[in-house]
Parts: C-alpha cells; structure tokens; sequence
C-alpha cells in the first residue's frame, strides 16, 4: 500500500487537470473534504488540494488545447533528466522537458510506450504528499494498457518497477513496487485493456483510500459525478469503484486495503 515513505520509482505526487476550476473544487471538497489552496503568486495558478491542513494532491486549470480533464501520476527520481533520456530510449516520449519548480523540485511529463502520460518529480524543498494512504488520499495506482510485458520492461527501465504476479477472482493480477523495498513497497499493479470492459483506453488510474466505498459512490453522483463502475467488493481487496469528477476525469476509490504480497 502507497506510503509517505517515498523511494525512487513510486508515486510520490498526484495532479489534477481541472476545466472547471470551482465546480471541481465543490465537488472533491464534497466527496473527500479537500479545501484547494494556491501555490501562491509564482505558481502559474497552480494549487494544493489539501485535507486538515495536509496535502492530498495538486491541481489547475488546463485549457482544451491540452488535453481533456484528467488525472497524472507522478513518480519519485533521484534524477528527472536522467529519467526523461531512459524513457526515450525505451521508446516513450517526452511531453514536458525537466523544468525546475521554483525551490520545489524538478519535474518532466513523459509518456510509455503505449502513449500513456505519466509524470516524474525530483524533490527538493517539497518531497511530496502529506498524506498517503490515508482516507481522502492516493493509496493505489493501477495501470491500463494494452501490453502487460511491453509496459513492465518500459517501466522496469525507466523507474527499476518490478512485478509479480498475485491470485486474483478470475486469474492473475500483476502488481507493481519499486526496487527499494521490494514487494512489500507495493504501491499499484497493472491490467490489460482487454481484460476490462470498464476502461477503453490506457493510462494511470489513482486510487483513493476511503471508510465507505457506498457512501462515496452516492455522494459522488449527488454532486455531479458519474459511477464507471458501482462499488464492488473483491475478495482480499476490499470494495472499490471507479467514478468520475463532473469535468470527466477518471479516478477510483477503495475501501480497506489494497493486495498485499
């Protein structure tokens, strides 16, 4: 399960692109308590959503030339350049060049091989989230794509992911940790796009730990929201659902914990 306890190669941050900067704000602020907070004068208008105080994600609003609302993922690297050159030569792409974030970090938006977009963040004076795993923050990634072993060598090169593979209702499910820790930093897993009707196309889903998967559906479809898939327990999981915000971006939330090794 997703920690604070970063180490290379696991999420370390979670960003929001909003088109609607007020009404995403009512809305997660309706379903897991986030108060959005800017990032102040220099931020671009970027902001922290925040719970109690704590920092749960971050967020801003992106225009139709960028893409459709969504959510990326950030992975920890102890050398974001270096990390943009491994995913060129592993066949991905770079989206967004590393760029230093005032005294923040230093960032870059890569894509894999299958065109996912995902990001990398080099801490400096803001290592990452407050909170992880806790309820109302990230405590699982799931990866969709259309090539399980394409996806685990891309990734095992770029970030050192390692994977191995757990029993699960109706096989197997692969499931994602950094080299550093082994499997018990377990922090995500993978599915193929042709083994779920419920995703048609690739990318990063984040999970959100919550008390009451039910209870957040309903809510969720109170304050504009659309359920992908109604909450549903697996066994040795715990129940889950797959929703999204009233801007369109995909995320899930997870009652009790995600697989453990």
């Amino acid at each position: 399960m997703l920690t604070t306890r970063f180490v290379t190669g696991a999420p370390n941050w979670v960003d929001l692109g909003m088109r609607d900067v007020d009404r995403a704000t009512a809305f997660y602020r309706g379903l897991f308590g986030w108060d959005l907070e800017s990032a102040g004068p220099d931020s671009g208008g970027y902001g922290f959503f925040r719970l109690a105080g704590k920092t749960t994600a971050g967020g801003m609003r992106t225009t139709p030339e960028q893409g459709p609302p969504s959510w990326t993922v950030y992975f920890q690297s102890s050398d974001a350049d270096a990390t943009a050159q491994a995913a060129e030569r592993a066949g991905g792409k770079v989206l967004m060049p590393p760029d230093d974030v005032m005294d923040k970090g230093r960032m870059a938006v890569l894509a894999d091989r299958a065109g996912v977009t995902f990001g990398i963040w080099q801490p400096a004076a803001l290592r990452g989230l407050d909170l992880a795993g806790d309820p109302g923050s990230l405590c699982w990634v799931e990866l969709h794509t259309p090539d399980i072993a394409a996806a685990a060598a891309f990734y095992h090169s770029v970030l050192g992911l390692e994977t191995s593979a757990m029993p699960f209702p109706g096989g197997t499910y692969t499931c994602l940790n950094p080299s550093e820790g082994g499997e018990d930093a377990m922090f995500g897993g993978a599915v193929p796009l042709a083994d779920d009707p419920t995703e048609p196309e690739a990318y990063w889903l984040p999970y959100f730990a919550v008390t009451d998967a039910d209870a957040v559906v309903s809510r969720a479809g109170e304050l504009g929201g659309t359920v992908r898939m109604p909450a549903t327990s697996v066994e040795g999981v715990g129940r889950l659902a797959k929703l999204s915000d009233p801007d369109g971006a995909h995320f899930a939330v997870l009652s009790n914990t995600p697989p453990q090794p």
